[in-house]
């Protein structure tokens, strides 16, 4: 791998107007004011830095669970689906992905499986890493429906920066795992609702990378992991 391509990434394509508008506002600043300029590029290299879409090594062991987003393992707990994704009433194990303004914010399939229901739904822009944000954010969730007939929940939740939610599957589409299912712009978080009888294999505060770093296993009988701060 050349130096080059360590930092040069390919761009999500949601990203070329934007880093199109930065670089045009750039140029006015530099008319304006040369050090204003100088501020518009580093602005312009953020945005890109953003919509940056790196390619991921997945894990592809049947059962495997990975997750959606890179970011902070914010919240595990035990929380009722939202209820226009139809997975029913019952609690089931949430796990919440913080995503911050440095974070890629391209969204990856968490588990290979059917899309059996999309449902967006409007809301309000609260910090994503509230628990509320949940509830009252704007979000969209895909229920996807696995091989063995269980199903999960993965929802993108709208933040307090998050202006539009990119959904680019469809209902009846088959995924894989760590298949790029779509993104959120600018700071939001994704909430993984685990099937019944499934423990969550990251720790509160732990990093993790989309596409690669295991949430969970189906055939796991490990019982839920708790991390250290050191």
């Amino acid at each position: 791998m050349s130096m080059l391509s360590t930092f040069i990434k390919p761009m999500h394509r949601e990203g070329y107007r934007f880093v199109g508008i930065f670089a045009a506002v750039t140029l006015v600043l530099f008319l304006i004011a040369e050090p204003l300029g100088w501020i518009g590029v580093g602005l312009t290299v953020w945005c890109y830095y953003f919509f940056r879409d790196p390619e991921r090594v997945t894990p592809v062991r049947e059962g495997l669970i990975v997750s959606p987003a890179d970011g902070i393992v914010q919240m595990i707990g035990k929380y009722a689906p939202p209820e226009e994704l139809g997975l029913g009433t019952e609690p089931m194990t949430r796990v919440a992905v913080f995503m911050n303004v440095f974070n890629c914010h391209v969204n990856r399939t968490p588990i290979a499986g059917r899309v059996e229901k999309i449902a967006y739904r409007p809301g309000k822009f609260f910090n994503a890493s509230l628990d509320k944000a949940s509830v009252d954010n704007e979000r969209n969730g895909l229920a996807i429906r696995l091989e063995d007939g269980r199903a999960i929940g993965v929802v993108q939740i709208a933040g307090l920066v998050a202006r539009r939610i990119v959904c680019e599957v469809n209902e009846g589409q088959p995924l894989q795992t760590g298949q790029r299912f779509g993104m959120i712009r600018f700071g939001s978080r994704l909430d993984v609702y685990l099937p019944e009888g499934v423990s969550p294999l990251v720790a509160v505060g732990q990093s993790t990378i989309a596409g690669e770093t295991v949430l969970a296993d189906l055939i796991s009988t490990e019982t839920p992991r708790l991390g250290v701060r050191r």
